[in-house]
């Protein structure tokens, strides 16, 4: 696939100009892409530091990912609902949803491959009946579709804002506000590309609300509503306001003195409607025992 970019400032270094412009792709893979003479201005092959001058015509060539093979695995799943269309699953922290570069056993789409075998294809080999993601170390409720119809209209619903997601979070340091609205676009972050932040150019939009459950002085426990989704949009956001989710190495350097492996982050309620009947659905994944430990030990030292 083949992208046409203007460059659009100057003297900034070819490979700066393609990370901003395809925020998706790390630094590192682009200077591949340039060093394999596969990125063109104005028809000649240039280094990754290349100087642009502004104006010029910059064509990058992604060649296609490799298909890898994928097997279904015999893994345990906490179904919460099945039918012929689609599958609801409580995910459990630590299970990667996808396969992807490295990573080609143990994910949830192996486990749907093992006791579905029916799932729809529109996202392709490594993605099959995949509608939404939810990041590795964040437990709760997805859903899946088994067939193209699902996929369609559920893969609609959550692009529409009609399907809604509702989180439950545990944050260091006290939530003053009862509740809140952040906002801020989100993207690739500018200098580690392994992380999201907030940025001023070529983010998307992302909104999310908060309320208070309980406060604990050093800690608070709270719910989080998406009217997007974003990736790691709810660690990148409550970090931008001070708050990081307890357990999220990636976001913070706080200290975490709970026994939780990864981010103290469930998706508790998925509503949407059913692909098929059109009936309003309600799942709900119970907030997992790390979670609950930590809120117990709160509980009883506040």
């Amino acid at each position: 696939m083949s992208e046409t970019y203007i460059s659009d400032r100057v003297d900034e270094r070819l490979d700066r100009f393609l990370a901003r412009k395809q925020p998706d792709l790390s630094r590192s893979y682009i200077q591949r892409l340039i060093e394999a003479s596969l990125v063109t201005v104005d028809g000649a092959v240039r280094k990754a530091n290349y100087k642009l001058r502004g104006g010029e015509k910059i064509i990058c060539t992604v060649p296609p990912a490799e298909e890898i093979a994928i097997r279904a695995e015999e893994i345990p799943l906490d179904i919460l609902y099945e039918d012929e269309d689609m599958i609801v699953v409580n995910k459990a922290r630590g299970m990667v949803v996808h396969p992807a570069a490295g990573v080609t056993t143990g994910t949830l789409v192996n486990a749907l491959l093992w006791h579905c075998q029916d799932l729809s294809g529109i996202n392709g080999a490594l993605r099959p009946g995949i509608v939404h993601r939810l990041d590795k170390d964040t437990s709760g409720v997805m859903v899946a579709a088994k067939n193209d119809m699902a996929h369609h209209f559920l893969a609609q619903q959550i692009r529409m804002k009609d399907a809604h997601r509702e989180y439950r979070a545990i944050v260091h340091g006290n939530i003053v506000p009862r509740a809140g609205v952040i906002t801020g676009d989100i993207g690739r972050h500018p200098t580690e590309r392994k992380k999201m932040a907030i940025v001023r150019e070529n983010g998307k939009p992302a909104t999310t609300h908060f309320e208070v459950l309980e406060r604990f002085g050093d800690y608070t426990f709270i719910a989080c509503r998406l009217e997007t989704g974003r990736t790691h949009q709810i660690r990148v956001h409550l970090t931008s306001i001070g708050h990081p989710l307890v357990g999220d190495t990636k976001y913070t350097a706080k200290k975490n003195p709970f026994a939780i492996t990864g981010q103290a982050l469930h998706s508790l309620t998925l509503s949407l409607a059913h692909p098929r009947t059109r009936a309003e659905m309600v799942f709900t994944a119970p907030l997992p025992a790390d979670m609950e430990e930590i809120l117990r030990i709160l509980r009883t030292s506040s």
